[in-house]
């Protein structure tokens, strides 16, 4: 799958443009969308939660539960929390690329 990057306005394809839709997923608040309200994460619910490991486990599952529905050429094995501030989070996930079958790591998104 192919799409323009949102920085460079240039063709973007493979990793990058999974890393980029990961990454507006889990950026954009749900219900925020005209005309699909539904599409995002809950993270920006719980970006500002005093840090526990409820809240933890709550990001961990928002994160995975956005991806599984929005995003088809990924299975997330794993979501790891890197560093947790009150308005910034950065997240770390392990899956399989569809596409072509391979393990992939994607570290550093960061949610503020």
């Amino acid at each position: 799958m192919y799409g323009i990057s949102a920085t460079s306005g240039r063709k973007l394809g493979g990793i990058d443009h999974l890393r980029q839709s990961l990454r507006d997923i889990l950026t954009t608040p749900i219900g925020s969308r005209v005309m699909r309200r539904e599409y995002g994460s809950r993270l920006f619910d719980l970006i500002d939660a005093p840090f526990s490991s409820s809240v933890k486990l709550d990001i961990i599952a928002a994160t995975a539960q956005a991806i599984m529905t929005w995003e088809p050429r990924v299975v997330v094995e794993s979501v790891s929390l890197s560093s947790f501030q009150p308005g910034k989070i950065v997240i770390d996930l392990a899956g399989k690329y569809l596409p072509d079958g391979r393990e992939v790591q994607l570290e550093g998104i960061v949610i503020e």
